[in-house]
């Protein structure tokens, strides 16, 4: 007898397309159509950044809920979850898992599930006390942690549940993301620059978290030694002006190019030296992932997931945050040795294909989703999941939906070989 597909709800209050709606994509074109019927609920900002990759199978429904005052959000939320028979909400950020568990929960959706994909560095006062996140948690079953560091991050500062936690980690679509011919230079002057500079790369919204004016602060001293080092940032954000006026004020008009989102950041990767990612926290970046992929080193602070696949002196370098000497000199080192930075590049692809590609994240999501509404009837063998009513359906796993990578990473550290010096 055929089983009809588990009905799985994606959402995002998301209003800009980084690397959170990247792992999103990456799921809604991945999962078992056999198994589960897909839809995306999100923001009409973030719908119309996806809808040229979203799948056709997907139902998109565009609301906006973000604020306790977005009644007209919570409510064509609620309207989605039942009348479209939700039986899995799946929210990606904190803000976003806040406002639609509850929702979900009142909707009686059976199974609600949270992917946390940083941790909150700007919280300040009460708001650092997590006291709303724990009783958010109440409306959960589940919370995936994109790495490592966020699993400890959820455990030891926000005291959830472990029990609760899984770590299921970032991943690339790494078919796009090869060694090849570099594409020709013609794109390197579409951006502006000559044939013959040198380009470094940044991929990332254009937000504080992302440090872009760390990098803009240590640009001079690296073109004190190297002049033709030319900066290319790939993204959009509430930043870009400030950014803008910086350049200009600081007369680096002719070193630095805002080339907005680009659906192609393979191309640009093939051309550059190195990435550069001087985040003030992050989960686990997907752009760093993607330049490992390409075989370029990154060079990247030393926060939260980014460790777990810089390895310092091994797949990249790291550096402190918010440190533009540090950053400069990391810089410089790899601009000096292009050979060096070419060895690290390879064994920085060398450890990301084979453990982080999109097929290990959707088969691992699958399996807890799976291993989530089988627990339904676990629980409650008498009642059907539509029969279960608020708060019924939580979940307690003795083990994480997915093993712990720790192990795994330690391994895999030791069988990179440091490049030479």
């Amino acid at each position: 007898m055929k089983v009809d597909p588990i009905s799985v709800l994606m959402f995002s209050n998301a209003t800009v397309r980084g690397g959170v709606e990247e792992h999103i994509l990456q799921l809604l074109r991945g999962l078992d159509r056999e198994r589960f019927r897909l839809h995306l609920a999100c923001t009409p900002e973030l719908a119309r950044l996806l809808s040229s990759d979203l799948p056709a199978d997907v139902q998109l429904f565009q609301l906006t809920l973000d604020h306790l005052s977005d009644i007209a959000g919570a409510w064509k939320l609620a309207q989605v979850c039942r009348q479209h028979r939700i039986q899995i909400l799946h929210s990606h950020m904190f803000r976003a898992g806040l406002f639609a568990s509850p929702i979900g929960r009142l909707s009686r959706v059976p199974v609600i599930l949270e992917t946390a994909h940083i941790r909150e560095n700007w919280r300040k006062g009460w708001k650092s006390s997590f006291v709303v996140d724990r009783l958010a948690d109440k409306c959960m079953d589940h919370v995936i942690a994109v790495s490592e560091a966020i699993s400890r991050y959820l455990i030891e500062d926000k005291r959830l549940p472990p029990g609760k936690i899984s770590v299921i980690r970032t991943a690339a679509d790494l078919s796009r993301f090869r060694l090849a011919v570099p594409p020709s230079a013609e794109l390197k002057v579409s951006a502006g620059f000559e044939r013959d500079d040198r380009l470094v790369l940044l991929t990332g919204r254009l937000e504080p978290q992302k440090g872009h004016r760390v990098l803009l602060e240590a640009l001079p001293q690296v073109l004190r030694q190297f002049p033709c080092v030319r900066v290319l940032f790939l993204g959009e954000g509430s930043l870009q002006r400030e950014l803008e006026s910086y350049v200009a004020e600081h007369g680096l008009n002719h070193a630095v190019r805002f080339l907005g989102f680009r659906p192609n950041p393979q191309d640009w990767l093939a051309l550059a030296e190195f990435s550069v990612l001087p985040s003030f926290y992050e989960g686990l970046p997907m752009t760093v992932l993607e330049s490992l992929a390409m075989g370029r080193t990154a060079i990247a602070t030393a926060v939260d997931g980014t460790p777990e696949i810089v390895l310092d002196g091994k797949t990249g370098l790291l550096v402190p945050p918010g440190d533009p000497a540090a950053l400069a000199a990391a810089m410089c080192r790899l601009l000096q040795d292009p050979e060096l930075a070419q060895q690290m590049g390879r064994a920085g692809r060398e450890f990301v294909v084979p453990n982080f590609g999109v097929e290990k994240l959707v088969r691992s999501t699958e399996a807890l989703y799976l291993r989530a509404w089988e627990n339904l009837f676990t629980t409650e063998p008498q009642k059907t999941p539509r029969e279960l009513g608020p708060g019924s359906a939580c979940l307690r796993f003795s083990e994480p939906a997915t093993p712990s990578d720790a192990q795994a990473t330690a391994h895999l550290r030791s069988q990179i070989q440091t490049p030479k010096p």
